[in-house]
C-alpha cells in the first residue's frame, strides 16, 4: 500500500495515511458540503490499510481536529469504528485525541469516543496547538 495524503481546505481535514510507520492522521476542520463522498474514499484506503500484513505490527491514529458538523461526527466515528475492529481482533491500536484544553465539546466528545470503543488504547490529549 502506497502512502495516502490529501491536504486540508477550508472546510475537510488533512489526512495522511503512512504504511511505512502504521500511522494514520486526521488534522484541521471538517464541514464538507457533502461528508459522505469526502470519506468515503478515506474509508476505503483506511480498510486496506488495516487489512495490510504491516497493520499486525501495531497502528497509530491521530484526530486533531478543531471542529466538525454533525454529518462528519457520523464519520469520523466509523472511521474510529474501524481502528476498534482491528484492535478487537487482538493488534495494538493507539488512538490519539488532541483537543484544545478549553474546548469542553471536543473533549468529551473524545471521552465518548473512547468509552464506546473500548478495545483502543486512547489518549485523550489536551493540547494548546489542537
Amino acid at each position: 500500500m502506497e502512502n495516502l495524503h490529501i491536504p486540508a481546505t477550508k472546510e475537510t481535514p488533512e489526512v495522511r495515511l503512512d504504511p511505512g510507520s502504521m500511522s494514520f492522521h486526521l488534522v484541521g476542520e471538517s464541514y464538507p458540503e457533502n461528508a459522505m463522498a469526502f470519506y468515503a474514499p478515506i474509508r476505503a484506503s483506511l480498510q486496506s490499510f488495516l487489512e495490510a500484513p504491516d497493520s499486525a505490527r501495531g497502528v497509530q491514529a491521530h484526530f486533531n481536529l478543531r471542529y466538525f458538523n454533525s454529518s462528519s461526527t457520523k464519520l469520523i466515528r466509523a472511521l474510529v469504528g474501524m481502528l476498534h475492529q482491528k484492535a478487537a481482533a487482538g493488534v495494538r491500536v493507539i488512538a490519539h485525541w488532541y483537543h484544545d484544553p478549553e474546548d469542553d465539546m471536543m473533549a468529551e466528545f473524545g471521552l465518548d469516543l473512547k468509552e464506546e470503543f473500548d478495545a483502543l488504547e486512547f489518549n485523550l490529549v489536551a493540547s494548546e496547538t489542537a
